[in-house]
């Protein structure tokens, strides 16, 4: 089987360690890559000031076509990429489609905010001393961004992070999950025939061992990090003076009141709790639903998560797929267990078949449950009666997540009341928090993260302030 080469200064190469790809579904070895050490890293480093310099003196039309020809190059590649997605995370194809086309739209509006992203006038003669006075702000590139991304969304999350970063003038080397390197050395590949600085994109796995060497380094002037809670601020921790984004984790409610849509409110919530078996930060895992509607809405519920069509990712029809390996099902397993042994209601699902774990619904949970009250990345939901939306509200906050929370209602003054209440990012109005467009500021409270994406947004925080005074 041949081994995949890295990307570092524009150029292909090797290294002393690799990584085995496996599918998580089949669990066969699909690919090997090699490994940067902490040399390579150095060398990753030093290629990335340089394009950062070179990324900087760029006009804004430049970067603007070469991010085009980026999300022009995945358009013209969009199978090969999406098969790559399922096979190395075990996506189901058709997700991995989605996110594929996702990644296109990411890249595109990162094309756009390249063109008009600027600061603004600032009015200086409030006071006696500005008069005469002109002042305006610049946005000024932090330089060399060092981003982590997770195995769940191996392009669109890699996009999140690479568009923002060149749009704004920085220069950007990724470290992919080990799990998932594939799918982003085919986005080198693309970039490498975009036009911009051979440095300014570089995509190199690499240990976690040797992170310490990017810590340490003051040329890397930002790391921007996408996966669990601990290790987030693990390396807020180290990285010292460093700028620092963390998009973190989450255990999403959603609140379905007496006036909801029943259809709306069961189909959609059946998708945000088991798409991609659950594990998106996003993904919801703590339901609440009025008295009223709970026994049909629950037993709707149920029913639908039972058909869902397992099998694999690869096959068009399935819906429900391998987790990302055998270990993250056998942790799931045991909070499922832990939970039925305390009490818990196992409504349907509770069983695992190596790595793949069946759509799983509890109830008559508590709140200090671990399958509660962590992010349990699993295709499992809890569902729980209120009476009062206040109360509902209360339980969607009893959580050290905030992230993004979804409210199914026609009640007014219940969505208001929600929107003020929930101590979340985003507040998701008659849809599921899973709900995500690639524009939209992203990103949570408490222990979901620390600043903000979505293009223009994580532009800013990938940029310093400048303020003119002209006299």
């Amino acid at each position: 089987m041949d081994t995949r080469k890295i990307l570092v200064g524009g150029n292909w190469v090797g290294a002393v360690e690799t990584i085995n790809v496996k599918s998580p579904f089949s669990g066969d070895r699909v690919a090997e890559v090699y490994s940067a050490d902490a040399n390579g890293v150095l060398d990753a480093v030093s290629a990335a000031v340089e394009a950062a310099r070179e990324m900087r003196a760029l006009p804004r039309f430049e970067i603007a076509k070469g991010l085009r020809k980026i999300a022009s190059g995945i358009e013209s590649r969009r199978e090969e990429i999406a098969r790559t997605i399922a096979t190395e995370s075990g996506k189901p194809l058709r997700l991995a489609r989605g996110e594929t086309e996702r990644a296109i739209s990411t890249l595109s509006w990162a094309a756009g905010e390249a063109e008009r992203f600027a600061g603004e006038v600032v009015p200086v003669d409030t006071q006696p001393v500005g008069s005469g006075k002109t002042a305006y702000t610049l946005r000024i590139p932090r330089g060399v961004i060092f981003g982590i991304t997770p195995f769940n969304f191996p392009l669109n999350l890699v996009a999140h992070k690479v568009g923002p970063a060149l749009a704004s003038g920085n220069s950007i080397i990724i470290k992919p999950s080990p799990r998932t390197p594939l799918t982003s050395l085919l986005l080198g590949e693309i970039f490498l025939d975009g036009g911009l600085p051979a440095g300014a994109l570089q995509i190199v796995p690499t240990d976690v061992k040797y992170l310490d060497t990017v810590f340490s380094d003051e040329r890397v002037a930002m790391i921007s990090f996408t996966g669990s809670a601990p290790v987030g601020w693990d390396i807020k921790r180290r990285a010292g003076k460093k700028a620092v984004v963390l998009e973190l984790g989450g255990n999403a409610p959603v609140i379905v009141d007496e006036t909801a849509d029943f259809e709306q409110s069961v189909s959609r919530t059946v998708t945000g709790a088991f798409a991609y078996a659950g594990q998106v930060c996003i993904s919801v895992q703590r339901i609440f639903v009025h008295n009223r509607l709970f026994d049909s809405w629950a037993g709707e519920f149920v029913s639908r998560a039972k058909s869902l069509q397992k099998g694999d990712p690869l096959d068009e029809d399935t819906e429900l797929s391998a987790m990302i390996d055998e270990n993250a099902a056998k942790r799931t397993e045991s909070w499922v267990n832990e939970a039925v042994d305390n009490g818990a209601k196992l409504l349907c699902g509770g069983t695992r078949d190596g790595a793949t774990y069946e759509a799983t619904v509890l109830t008559d949970t508590d709140p200090e449950m671990r399958i509660v009250s962590e992010e349990v990345f699993a295709p499992v939901a809890v569902v729980e009666r209120f009476g009062r939306f206040e109360e509902a509200v209360d339980s969607a906050n009893n959580s050290k997540y905030g992230l993004q929370a979804g409210v199914f209602s026609n009640d007014l003054r219940n969505i208001r009341y929600g929107i003020e209440n929930l101590e979340y990012g985003g507040i998701i109005v008659n849809d599921v928090p899973t709900f995500r467009v690639d524009n939209m500021p992203y990103g949570g409270s408490k222990d979901s993260g620390f600043g903000r994406e979505g293009v223009r947004y994580a532009m800013e925080e990938m940029t310093e302030v400048r303020v003119a005074v002209l006299g």
